[in-house]
Formats: structure tokens, sequence, C-alpha cells
């Protein structure tokens, strides 16, 4: 069995033209990205700026693709199940920015290099290339 899942690394220029960096904060208290599985008849994009839409009340559009993880995990009910998500670099045009409560924990923006030692200190490790790719595409080299 395929499971599709898509979200983002969602960026904006604050008031004082600052560059800032939305993470999450699951109901694990892991730093995270919003994320979410793919309805029928969604694009992988619409996935992505749904599911950002629904965990954070902001809206973006794509920018570009940042990548993919890909792994597997035993579902009681459906055996080996094959995931796949699928991550892109996401602007904030709109919205109001809040956590979806029952969903995750919070919701908040970070200076780059902030939000990237955060990530490294309380992340998930296959989410720190996704972090890393998404600082590369707006011009930061982090490693």
């Amino acid at each position: 069995m395929l499971e599709i899942s898509a979200g983002g690394v969602v960026f904006r220029h604050n008031e004082s033209g600052q560059l800032q960096v939305q993470l999450i904060q699951d109901r694990y208290g892991k730093v995270s990205l919003p994320k979410g599985k793919m309805e029928p008849g969604e694009t992988v994009e619409q996935t992505a700026l749904r599911e950002i839409r629904e965990e954070t009340g902001l809206s973006g559009e794509i920018v570009a693709p940042i990548a993919q993880i890909k792994y597997q995990y035993e579902h009681a009910k459906h055996g080996t199940v094959n995931k796949e998500v699928h991550y892109y670099l996401v602007r904030a045009i709109g919205g109001t920015h809040q956590a979806q409560v029952e969903e995750i924990r919070g919701v908040d923006w970070f200076e780059p290099r902030e939000a990237w030692r955060k990530q490294k200190q309380s992340g998930y490790d296959n989410n720190h290339r996704i972090v890393a790719g998404a600082l590369q595409l707006l011009g930061l080299n982090v490693n």
C-alpha cells in the first residue's frame, strides 16, 4: 500500500523585512513541519497548501519543491505501508497564524539560523535535509 503526504517549509519577510521560517511543535513536543495525507482528487501541491492552512492558519504559494522523504511502516490492518512525503518551499501570503490545537502544540516564526538550530536540536532526523534544503533555496548555507 502507498500512502502519500505533503507539506512544506513556510517562510515570510516580517514588517522589518527580515526573513523568517516557520516551525511547528507537534503533539509529541518535537520540532516539525506542517504536513498531512493526500485526499482523493488532490494533487500533492494542493495537499501541501491545505495542510499548511489547516495546521497553521496560513495560506501560501509554492515557490519550489524541496525533496521527498520515503520510508515504510507497519500498519495493524494494512500491513507494510510505503510512505512518501513531498515537501515544498512555501511563501506565506495570508491568513491568521495560529496552531490547530487538535493536531499540534504550537507554531512560530524563527530567524533562519535559529530555525536550523531548533531543527538540529529537537527535530526529526529525516527533516534535517528538508529544512537545510529550504534554507539553501532561500540563499542560506547551514552546513
